[in-house]
């Protein structure tokens, strides 16, 4: 597993992201119950995901964070990541950030892909 804290923090809001591989739906349930056993992870306000199964295809989770499981989803199939899970999870600074959400989650994404390449 990948975990990356700290990667962006704006207007009181901050973003982690995490990842690893997993097979099957059953992996990545497990993978979200281990990551949510660190209770600072457990009680974030939004912890969404992306993986494409081999056997099973594309899935995401909003976690309430609408439309941010579609743009990780979406890099991850550009990257060529398949049994890859990756998490974006957000600790909700009291301040609506409108479209920069989408921006941060970009920004965790990349420096996830960025970590991994460097990992291998």
């Amino acid at each position: 597993m990948i975990q990356l804290e700290s990667v962006v923090s704006d207007r009181g809001s901050r973003y982690a992201v995490s990842g690893g591989p997993v097979i099957g739906r059953a992996g990545v349930e497990a993978f979200l119950t281990d990551l949510k056993r660190v209770k600072k992870y457990a009680k974030a306000t939004h912890n969404t995901w992306a993986v494409v199964l081999s056997e099973g295809g594309a899935q995401k989770g909003d976690d309430g964070e609408s439309g941010a499981g579609a743009v990780i989803l979406k890099m991850l199939e550009r990257a060529g990541l398949v049994d890859h899970i990756v998490v974006v999870t957000r600790w909700y600074g009291g301040v609506h950030l409108g479209g920069d959400r989408f921006a941060h989650v970009v920004t965790c994404v990349r420096a996830y892909l960025d970590a991994l390449a460097d990992s291998r």
